[in-house]
């Protein structure tokens, strides 16, 4: 079965507080989507990544490309108005009964096991959405008021959330509603039912200066232990 990796990167990088968008920020020398394109490559050697970007910053791509010490075959497809439309756009690249993952660019530490555990899932149940437990105390706030979760029934939700062509694609033929905010809602609302599977806390999600720098120390600590 052919495998595709949708990997939308369209964050401008404010809270970066730096011209350059997040995802073509360096880390450890090299451009942060050097790292998560690498992830899937590593995975599988078969997979066909597709880079999703905002118009404004296909220009951009090109120092990815030249990251990579030998030629990488990446299909680059422009982004649209929202994720839903980004992803929708990245899925026209994908053809034949496949397993697909979508991914956020910025989440660069992703493991090549994680990916194989949910193309392994996704392959028997249609679905793997990594997940892992909450380590906050939780509340919902309703107006001036709020109560208390148990957080033993809450999950934080990651990426590559994975799909069989079967399940992901119908389901985006759908028209756009605010309520999609991840490939998991989108499948749901077409009235599929998801399945999650556990996360990595190591994958996270570079927002702030201050992850940059917690994202540079694992990657020390991985190429140490290489």
């Amino acid at each position: 079965m052919d495998k595709y990796a949708v990997i939308v990167a369209g964050g401008k990088g404010l809270r970066m507080g730096n011209a350059v968008p997040k995802q073509f920020l360096p880390l450890a020398g090299k451009p942060v989507l050097y790292y998560t394109i690498h992830a899937f490559l590593d995975a599988f050697e078969d997979i066909k990544p597709v880079l999703v970007l905002p118009q404004d910053q296909l220009s951009y791509a090109q120092i990815v490309l030249q990251a990579f010490p030998e030629r990488i075959d990446l299909a680059i497809v422009t982004g649209g108005e929202t994720r839903f439309h980004s992803v929708q756009n990245g899925l026209k690249a994908v053809s034949g009964n496949s397993v697909i993952f979508v991914h956020d660019g910025v989440r660069p530490l992703v493991s090549p096991d994680l990916i194989q555990r949910c193309y392994a899932q996704a392959i028997v149940q249609g679905s793997a959405i990594p997940a892992i437990l909450v380590a906050d105390s939780m509340r919902i706030v309703d107006g001036d008021t709020s109560r208390a979760v148990d957080r033993q029934h809450m999950r934080s939700i990651q990426t590559p959330q994975t799909f069989r062509s079967d399940v992901l694609l119908p389901a985006f033929e759908q028209g756009y509603h605010e309520d999609f905010t991840d490939e998991a809602t989108v499948v749901e609302a077409y009235g599929v039912a998801v399945h999650l599977i556990e996360g990595e806390k190591g994958n996270i999600k570079l927002t702030t200066p201050e992850d940059m720098l917690v994202a540079e120390t694992i990657l020390k600590k991985r190429m140490e232990h290489a």
